[in-house]
């Protein structure tokens, strides 16, 4: 299904055209995904949903060069993720996608700002760019005053704020969140959903997997999964906006 609305960029970051996922499970083959066509453009905020089985977390895996599709053609800034070596996909993960995940995985022995640094390293930065570009992710989560901080010295909030922060940090082109809210209470749960619509209103392309609708209100797309297909795929005419429940 076509959108109704451009997107407000028009740049295209992923085309992705007929994909499918086929695992073997002993003497049986699952289709986790059968046909899917999709297109994520710059600065678009997009939510997948689909109950269990659907296919989502199978989609993210591969939109995220976590796997492969099994058939279809995956483009990535118009390149075909299919060429790319090991070497190319670990790029990619590393400088292109920021992921945020629902348990955070941050290093609990190291502080917020080095677990946020952790990707700069990857990337081959030195000590005092590491530093530089770790302290302003933090500030921008606003966590500025939390930088010495370990994990276990943080709300459930902060640490997620913490992975955000990570995500952002090589200034990536697409931020992936796989379910960002599950392990949060419903109030910090809103306070990273708002976090979320203001690194999009800043520019920041946003791809929110999610089974609540709740989380899902605050993308401006929203893409529903069942049976490995696309089911339903629009704009958010009633995009939640940031609310002052969420304010501090």
């Amino acid at each position: 299904m076509e959108l109704k609305e451009e997107n407000r960029n028009g740049t295209t970051l992923i085309e992705i055209e007929h994909i499918a996922k086929i695992y073997r499970m002993g003497t049986e083959y699952v289709h986790a995904l059968r046909d899917i066509t999709l297109q994520i453009n710059k600065n678009d905020y997009l939510a997948i949903m689909g109950p269990s089985g659907s296919g989502k977390s199978t989609l993210m895996n591969i939109i995220g060069c976590l796997d492969t599709p099994t058939k279809g053609k995956y483009l990535f800034k118009e390149m075909d993720v299919s060429e790319m070596t090991d070497n190319d996909l670990a790029s990619i993960r590393n400088k292109e996608i920021g992921f945020v995940f629902q348990t955070f995985n941050l290093l609990s022995r190291s502080t917020s700002l080095k677990n946020v640094e952790l990707p700069l390293i990857y990337g081959g930065f030195g000590a005092s760019a590491r530093h530089e570009k770790a302290m302003k992710a933090m500030e921008n989560v606003g966590l500025g005053d939390r930088v010495n901080h370990k994990p276990n010295e943080l709300s459930g909030g902060q640490r997620q704020r913490v992975a955000v922060a990570r995500a952002l940090v090589t200034e990536p082109s697409i931020i992936l969140a796989d379910e960002p809210t599950g392990n949060l209470d419903s109030k910090t749960g809103l306070e990273i959903m708002n976090l979320f619509n203001e690194l999009w209103k800043a520019g920041n392309t946003i791809i929110v997997v999610t089974h609540e609708e709740e989380v899902a209100r605050f993308a401006k797309r929203i893409i529903k999964l069942r049976d490995g297909l696309i089911e339903h795929d629009s704009v958010n005419h009633h995009q939640r906006a940031l609310t002052e429940e969420a304010q501090p």
